[in-house]
């Protein structure tokens, strides 16, 4: 991404140029390519979208998987504003969202929702989405992970998928936890955290659906996770806050169970102050998060232009950037398109080869049974 400089600089040069050879009585220069516009999407699309001004996103910061980027380039792209809603809100409270402002045709209302993967069903079944089809959308493929990767009426498409990891603090945590047998050990004591209430956040119920599998549960039996997490908060390991990047910084919470993308991305943009170190426990889980259009979006012309934008090839390199793991990447590795820098920064598959992917149907059962087992389990608020 160019810098402000770069871009005040360039654009002085091109007024100079363009002095001089009207000037001399030369041709017009050929206009700048502005390198944030993502090319290809319908004319009408978006001649539609600047009407309605605006698009209604909810719990999508910024620095989630590198979503800054994917905001600049909606921006550049279609020429209207974003509207963000609680960026820290879970796919459980982005359903709920749609629910409470379905006669909203206000600022409140979300337009795009992005959800864990067992979410996508669920909102079919409430008939909270509406189907849209993105122009490229044979290219999305099939499956991912062993699961399907885009609903076939396009009421729902995968857009990324991140693998679990520890991520630690090592100003704090001198001696970085390898796996789950590590993080009950009386050395990490008030150090352990999750992204997030395991009721309503994905990520944080997912954390404890691997969990289990590494204390005898199963994709079928996420008991032992709960279990587990007991024990972690019996021990006096559990911190009940939840992480974010200011809080795993500070050493508040210096080591969280959290997806690889928003781990290594907490990596980059602390810089070494304090350093971050990211590990996959094995075995771990891995999940795919999917976006869809509300049915009752203020501004459905806006949330296609959305769509277009994270399924062009911009879009995707922009989660990679993020480190998370496009569903367009192997299309992209076929065409040569990601540059060089870009693939070598992400990890080796091998690193994660232990990860699985639960099924919808495991996903949902597993999330029901967090919901109503944390409390009389774990006994601990999340907040």
């Amino acid at each position: 991404m160019r810098t402000k400089t770069f871009a005040f600089q360039l654009f002085a040069l091109f007024v100079i140029a363009a002095t001089l050879l009207s000037a001399c009585g030369g041709a017009a220069p050929t206009a700048a390519v502005n390198s944030d516009v993502v090319a290809g999407i319908p004319k009408d699309l978006l001649e539609a979208c600047k009407k309605e001004g605006m698009v209604t996103i909810i719990a999508t910061p910024a620095s989630w998987a590198n979503y800054g980027e994917i905001f600049k380039l909606f921006e550049a792209t279609s020429g209207v504003k974003i509207n963000s809603l609680d960026e820290n809100a879970g796919s459980a409270d982005e359903i709920a969202a749609i629910e409470a402002n379905k006669g909203n045709k206000g600022p409140q209302a979300p337009d795009i929702v992005d959800v864990g993967y067992a979410y996508g069903q669920q909102g079919i079944d409430g008939g909270y989405y509406q189907p849209y089809k993105v122009t490229n959308w044979d290219k999305i493929p099939d499956t991912v992970l062993g699961l399907p990767s885009k609903d076939p009426n396009g009421m729902w498409t995968g857009g990324y998928y991140g693998v679990m990891a520890i991520e630690a603090n090592k100003a704090v945590v001198k001696n970085v936890p390898q796996n789950w047998e590590d993080l009950l050990k009386p050395e990490y004591k008030g150090q352990v955290a999750l992204t997030g209430d395991p009721r309503s956040s994905n990520q944080a119920a997912q954390s404890v659906f691997a969990a289990s599998l590494a204390n005898g549960g199963s994709l079928d039996d996420v008991q032992p996770g709960l279990d587990y997490f007991a024990e972690m908060n019996s021990a006096g390991n559990f911190v009940p806050v939840i992480a974010k990047v200011g809080t795993i910084a500070q050493g508040a919470t210096p080591i969280v169970l959290a997806w690889d993308y928003n781990a290594f991305g907490d990596k980059v943009s602390l810089a070494g102050n304090p350093p971050i170190e990211v590990v996959y426990p094995s075995p771990t889980i891995a999940s795919m998060y999917v976006q869809a259009i509300s049915a009752y979006a203020p501004h459905p012309n806006c949330a296609k232009v959305w769509m277009e934008v994270i399924h062009s090839d911009k879009g995707q390199m922009a989660w990679m950037k993020g480190f998370a793991h496009g569903v367009h990447q192997a299309d992209m590795e076929s065409r040569n398109v990601i540059p060089a820098d870009l693939k070598a920064q992400l990890p080796a598959s091998s690193a994660y080869a232990s990860a699985v992917s639960p099924s919808p149907e495991q996903l949902s059962a597993a999330r029901d049974a967090i919901k109503t087992g944390w409390d009389t389990t774990v006994g601990v608020e999340v907040k």
